[in-house]
This record gives structure tokens, sequence and C-alpha cells, in this order.
């Protein structure tokens, strides 16, 4: 028979665990967010732009596409935040992608969409000559580590396959998360999949302008309460951002230690909350690796002409770098909190 506080536990995971994989879908004008005010400028800017631009987030001017591309190659990483399964983006990134290949780089990919359990499959599937799709997908816990349609990102994995790149899985994996949910991050540390993970070397930095941002729309998304009511959430938020940044931050010192010009940069495709002020994954890995870092970040967003002025807000507030104009994806407007 289960016990009250089983109960509570399990119904709190329940209420729980859809927001954790919100936490990597948040984003600004795509994702749950708090309505703030919008300071009035001129209209000039953002009259001027149009779906297929990007922005340099400081000016609010366009760039221009092939130049802007070309210099990418000059960066250490490179962060593209989406909204998941927004075809656009993925043609997005492929842009990047192929842009430097041309100049002979061999970039690497890393992926929010796998999870760490599934490198080895994911390693192999690329190597293989002939591979059973489906096989693979069972292999690599596509439908436990990430859910959606494989179709959506299979051109960015089969485009790394024909180029014979490496792609990274990102994510940690979701039983070490929502351990962090349940337990709490002091007692996850004590469990045997932290050591499992190699997380136990691993600094979990709780910054403050962090803490603000995602406590601020967790309880935009979830019905207000107090800060305290979401803190394992936030928790297991800061985990899974610096889980992602091991990733970026080992592929970084991969790509240094060839010793060969070719090699890299390293393009990390993650939802846009993961981009977004830097504060997220970019910090984390700036913070790690310090010297000598160069790295940008390019947030994609649907372009709604109605929510010009918004989003010329939040690019005066550091969003990102860049910011990718693009029309709306397949699945509709993004989700907006109130």
């Amino acid at each position: 028979m289960r016990t009250s506080q089983q109960h509570s536990r399990e119904n709190r995971w329940k209420s729980l665990r859809c927001a954790v994989v919100m936490l990597g879908l948040l984003l600004v004008l795509g994702g749950c967010q708090t309505k703030e005010p919008v300071t009035v400028v001129s209209p000039q800017v953002w009259n001027e732009w149009s779906v297929g631009q990007v922005l340099d987030a400081k000016t609010g001017r366009q760039v221009s596409l092939s130049e802007w591309v070309d210099g990418l190659a000059g960066y250490d990483v490179i962060y593209l935040g989406e909204e998941h399964h927004n075809h656009s983006h993925i043609e997005a990134a492929l842009t990047v992608l192929r842009s430097l290949v041309s100049r002979g780089r061999r970039p690497v990919l890393a992926m929010e969409m796998f999870g760490w359990e599934g490198q080895p499959a994911l390693d192999q599937y690329l190597l293989a000559k002939e591979a059973a799709r489906a096989e693979f997908l069972e292999r690599v816990g596509w439908k436990h580590n990430w859910g959606g349609a494989f179709e959506d990102y299979e051109p960015l994995v089969q485009f790394a396959k024909e180029q014979r790149l490496p792609v990274l899985a990102m994510n940690p994996p979701k039983p070490l998360i929502r351990q962090v949910v349940k337990l709490g991050l002091a007692q996850a540390k004590e469990q045997p999949e932290w050591r499992q993970w190699g997380m136990e070397q691993e600094a979990i930095v709780d910054d403050p302008a962090y803490r603000s941002r995602i406590l601020s729309q967790l309880q935009a998304c979830h019905g207000g309460g107090a800060p305290e009511d979401y803190q394992t959430m936030y928790e297991a938020s800061m985990v899974r951002d610096e889980g992602m940044a091991k990733t970026v931050t080992e592929a970084v010192h991969r790509v240094r230690a060839a010793g060969d010009q070719t090699q890299g940069p390293v393009v990390s495709y993650t939802g846009g909350g993961h981009v977004q002020y830097r504060l997220p994954v970019p910090n984390r890995v700036a913070r790690r690796i310090q010297r000598g870092l160069k790295e940008v970040t390019i947030y994609m967003a649907t372009f709604e002409q109605e929510r010009a002025a918004e989003l010329y807000q939040t690019m005066q507030e550091g969003i990102a770098d860049f910011v990718w104009l693009t029309p709306q994806g397949s699945q509709g407007a993004p989700r907006r909190c109130r």
C-alpha cells in the first residue's frame, strides 16, 4: 500500500515533469514568458524587417546573410536557438553547416534532441553505410528522450552522415534530471547516477540573473505560486544546462587539442531557451573555458509584425547577438504564457 508521502511525491512529479521538459522550450517570444512593458521606440527599424532576414541585435538592422554566414567560421562555438520542430529553423541550421563545410571546415554538431546515453548508437548510425532507421531510433532512445517527430530533425543528422561530421548527444539523461526534480539537487548528488555520468566534478552554478529569469518564467507558465514551489524544477534546469555546457566544453577542448585548423567550430543546436541572454548554456561554457573563447548566439524567431516592438525590446535587452527572422512553423504560433 502506498503511503501518503509516496502519493505526494508521485503527484508532485506528474505536475512538474512536463515543466522540466518545457524549460528547454522557454523562449522569450516563442515560449513561456512574463509580460513586461515594451519601450516605445521609433517604428522605422522594425518596419524594415521581414521573414528571412538576420538582424544585428544591438542595432536592429539587417546584416548581409552571405557575408554574415561566411564570418561564422571564426568562432569556437555557434549557438543556434530554435523553436522546436520549426522546419525553417532546421533549414537555417543547415545553411550554417553547409557554409562551414564549403569553406573546408568540419563542424561538430551538438544536438539537444539526443541524450548522452544514446551517443554510442548515434556514432554507429553515422558511420554505417546502411543503417535501419527504426532500429537506430530504438537504440538511441529517441522516443524516450525527445518524443517528437524524428523526420523534423533527420535532415541535420543526414547532412552530418553524408559529410562524415560528428554529432554529439547534448542532453543529460532524463533519469538524472528526474532525480533532481523528485529529490532536490543536494540529494540527487548522492545518487549513483550522478557519478555514473561524470557529474561529481561539475560545478552547478546558481547565477542570480539566471535564477530570476527562469523562476519568473516558471511562475508565469504554471499558475503563479511562490518561488520556493519551483525550487527543484529550477535546480533541474540548472543541471540540464550545466550538462549541455559540459558537452560543448569537452567538444571545444577536443577541437583545440586536434591542432587542425579545419576542425570545428562547435555548432550547438538547442531550443532558444538554452541560448537566450547567454544565461543558460553560453555563459556556463565561457566560465569553464575562459581563455580565448569566441562564441556567438543566434536566436531564431517566428516573425510576427504585430509583435515586432516586443522583439525589438528583447533585442535591446541582449537576447542574443543576432536574431534570424523565420516563418511560423507547422505547429502554429509559439505558445506564450500570460
